[in-house]
């Protein structure tokens, strides 16, 4: 993947969709709109997804990433999934050099943020 001029990213292309596209799943199972924007600078790509969801309590988001962690209170069980999709997001991040955050979204919900070396 690359954007216009210098510098490049490089990136293994399917891990990078399975990333972003664990992280866009989640935001649409729990919320109504979603904002995707990317950033690239000297240094990071970053790529955001926004949503306005009921977001993910500040005391829990570190948890949300160990394998088949689930919030059940404030999501319904019945909806799917394996509690997988953030683990699996947060390692191809790290493979790449980079990480996932998770913080408070513009849009009322949730804000994950992928940065990746450039």
């Amino acid at each position: 993947m690359s954007f216009y001029g210098h510098p490049l990213v490089t990136v293994r292309p399917a891990a990078l969709r399975r990333c972003l596209g664990n992280l866009v799943s989640n935001a649409s199972r729990y919320a109504k709109a979603i904002s995707i924007t990317g950033h690239r600078d000297h240094r990071w790509l970053t790529v955001s997804v926004d949503d306005d969801g009921p977001g993910i309590p500040a005391d829990m988001r570190d948890e949300v990433f160990r394998p088949f962690m689930r919030l059940d209170d404030a999501r319904n069980q019945d909806e799917g999934g394996t509690g997988l999709g953030l683990a699996i997001a947060r390692d191809i991040a790290r493979a790449h050099g980079g990480d996932i955050t998770l913080g408070d979204s513009p849009m009322g919900g949730l804000r994950a943020t992928v940065r990746v070396p450039v």
